[in-house]
């Protein structure tokens, strides 16, 4: 049985409805889909002065999480 596919704008939209429920959601974080293969995960990067800010490691952590849990439900529409 084939997953449920999302595009990718879906699927930040999704993990950052999540972020923000659970950790203190660091603003300025940028999500990004990664294809690989037929799998994909999310990456994150951001400026200096975010990437200082408390919080983002957590936010970071707490994405790679959300990433893995969603990559299992759901496969990437092409676009």
């Amino acid at each position: 049985m084939s997953k449920p596919r999302k595009t990718e704008a879906e699927l930040i939209a999704m993990a950052v409805a999540e972020l923000k429920a659970h950790t203190e959601y660091a603003e300025g974080i940028l999500i990004a889909v990664v294809r690989d293969g037929n799998s994909w995960e999310f990456r994150a990067s951001a400026d200096q002065e975010t990437i200082g800010r408390p919080g983002y490691p957590e936010c970071v952590a707490m994405l790679v999480q959300i990433g893995d849990h969603l990559s299992k439900q759901y496969a990437l529409q092409e676009e």
